[in-house]
């Protein structure tokens, strides 16, 4: 067998947030939508525009208080291609959570708190 990787899920609290933070902060954008029929709930699903991979983002209609992510343990991990201008719009927009200068990367955090690590 040979699986392949299709998408990662976040399970966001405010979707309009994390949709704007992602297409900033990584230049993601939506390309499919799927919305429950009583509208409990909506996956939307976000593309590099590169890769297959999508990173899913749900939101629950009934959901009113932040997710606990633990540890926060887990990360997503993406590459940019001037990791230089990548830190000044992150520095920017105030999401730096996290820089390992030895290793030369650095973490933003998402609305909801999720870590992603930035490499070039």
């Amino acid at each position: 067998m040979n699986a392949r990787f299709l998408h990662t899920n976040f399970t966001v609290l405010n979707l309009d947030k994390s949709l704007d933070f992602y297409r900033r902060a990584l230049g993601l954008k939506e390309v499919r939508r799927k919305t429950a029929p009583d509208g409990s709930f909506i996956l939307a699903y976000l593309e590099d525009g590169q890769t297959d991979y999508q990173l899913e983002l749900t939101w629950y209609r009934d959901r009113k208080r932040p997710y606990d992510l633990g540890d926060n343990e887990i990360h997503l991990a993406v590459r940019v291609p001037d990791k230089q201008a990548a830190h000044a719009l992150h520095r920017e927009m105030g999401c730096i959570c996290y820089e390992n200068h030895d290793m030369d990367l650095y973490f933003i955090s998402d609305p909801d708190g999720y870590w992603i690590e930035i490499l070039d």
